[in-house]
Formats: structure tokens, sequence, C-alpha cells
């Protein structure tokens, strides 16, 4: 099993082999279209995430003391986002999801390559992510 920050360093390299944002971002589409399918009884109003522009789905369960994340979005950059952070966080402690801070958000420069919606998307991505890994924790 991989650590959060093994991960983080993971999309870091794979970024890295990419010289401009077009094929950033065409990596980023081709996660999305890799991502796996979330339970149509998630789709719902309740793993819905707020504050993003394009529906976004998320769900966590908690298998012993790690978190597992399924998620899926209508719009396609967003569901490669949301890819990313799964990529990250899905099946580690729920403790250490709660309290990690990504850096590879910055380190790859995605923060400053996102319109302000998306960027606010984003960020409320990783709060339901980690408000569910405190819940989970406390457990």
């Amino acid at each position: 099993m991989t650590t959060i920050n093994e991960n983080e360093k993971e999309i870091i390299e794979d970024f890295a082999l990419f010289s401009d944002w077009e094929d950033k971002y065409e990596y980023i589409i081709s996660l999305g279209k890799e991502l796996p399918l979330i339970s149509d009884q998630y789709k719902n109003e309740d793993h819905l995430v707020r504050g993003c522009q394009s529906r976004v789905w998320l769900h966590a369960e908690k298998k012993g003391e790690n978190i597992v994340f399924t998620a899926d979005s209508d719009a396609i950059i967003t569901k490669g986002l949301i890819a990313l952070l799964v990529k990250v966080f899905s099946d580690q402690p729920a403790k250490e999801v709660a309290k990690t801070d990504l850096a590879f958000i910055d380190t790859i420069g995605l923060r400053e390559h996102l319109s302000p919606n998306r960027s606010n998307g984003l960020v409320s991505m990783i709060q339901k992510m980690k408000n569910y890994a405190v819940a989970f924790s406390a457990k």
C-alpha cells in the first residue's frame, strides 16, 4: 500500500512528463475517464459536493482504518480533478486524510491554471473528503 505522500510524488512525476498545460489537461481528462464508476445510488443530493460549478458526487466508506472514496462528475475536467484526489486519498487511513495538506496541487501548478470557479470547486472537493475523514476518525 502506498502512502499519501507517495501518491502525491507519483502525480508530480506524471505531470513533469508534460511540457505544456494543454497536455496536462489532456492527462487530467484521461484520469477522469479511468475513474471507476460510482454506484448510481450515490448520485443524489446527499453525496453532492457543494461549491462546485458542475455536479460532483462523492461517496466515502470506511474499511478498517482506511477510507475508500468513489466519485463522479458531469464535467470532464472536474471528473479528472476528483480522480486526482481519489488517487491520492482513497484507501488511506482516515486520520492521515484528515490532517494532510495536499502539496502536489501547488507543486504541479494546478491551482494557478484553474479558473476561479474550478479552483473553488477543487477546494470544496478536498474539504468534503477531509470532512468524511474527520467523521470516520472520530468513530
